[in-house]
C-alpha cells in the first residue's frame, strides 16, 4: 500500500510539477477506490436444526423456498437450495450461506430410505417432515409460503419440529 502511495505521489509531481505530502496523496487514493466500489449487498447466513428425530437412519432434506406460492412441494421443483445432511444421534442440521435479505420458508424431510421424496401410506406421509413456523400439520393447517416463511434480515438459526404420522 505504501508503494502505491509513494507511486501515485510520483505521478503527480510529475504531472503537475508539484509534490504532495502523504496525506493528500492517500485522501485522493481513498476518493479513486470509494467510486470503483461494488455496493454490497446484505447477505446473511441461515441455520435449520432438526431435533428429535425418531431415528438416524438415512438423511435430512432441508428444503428452502423464497416465493409465494411455491410450497406445498411435494415434487420438490420449485425450491430455491436444497441440501442433504447426515443424521446423528437423532439430529441434523446444515446452513445455507450467502443469502439476501427476505422471506424464506423451510421445509424438512426426514428421508429415511434416501430416496429422495415423500413416501406416503394411503395419503399420509409415513417419513417425517416438517416445516418453518408449524408444530402440526393436518387437513386444516397445511402449510403455504406466507404462514411458513420467515423474514431473514440477520444470521439467524432456526428449529422446525419435524412430525412423524
Amino acid at each position: 500500500f505504501t508503494s502505491l502511495v509513494l507511486a501515485l505521489s510520483s505521478s503527480v509531481t510529475r504531472l503537475y510539477g508539484k509534490t504532495l505530502n502523504k496525506f493528500k496523496v492517500l485522501a485522493i487514493l481513498l476518493v479513486f477506490i470509494s467510486f470503483d466500489l461494488p455496493v454490497q449487498k446484505e447477505r446473511f447466513t441461515l441455520t435449520v436444526k432438526a431435533e428429535q428425530l425418531r431415528n438416524s437412519k438415512g438423511v435430512v432434506q432441508f428444503t428452502l423456498y423464497n416465493r409465494e406460492g411455491s410450497i406445498p412441494d411435494e415434487e420438490f421443483k420449485a425450491f430455491y437450495k436444497k441440501q442433504n445432511t447426515e443424521v446423528s444421534n437423532g439430529r441434523s442440521s446444515t446452513t445455507f450461506k450467502d443469502l439476501p435479505k427476505g422471506r424464506y420458508a423451510i421445509n424438512i424431510l426426514h428421508d429415511e430410505n434416501k430416496n429422495g421424496k415423500i413416501d406416503k401410506k394411503f395419503i399420509l406421509p409415513v417419513e417425517g417432515i416438517g416445516f418453518s413456523n408449524f408444530t402440526n400439520i393436518g387437513l386444516t393447517n397445511r402449510p403455504n409460503f406466507s404462514k411458513a416463511s420467515i423474514e431473514l434480515n440477520s444470521d439467524t438459526t432456526v428449529v422446525v419440529k419435524v412430525i412423524y404420522k
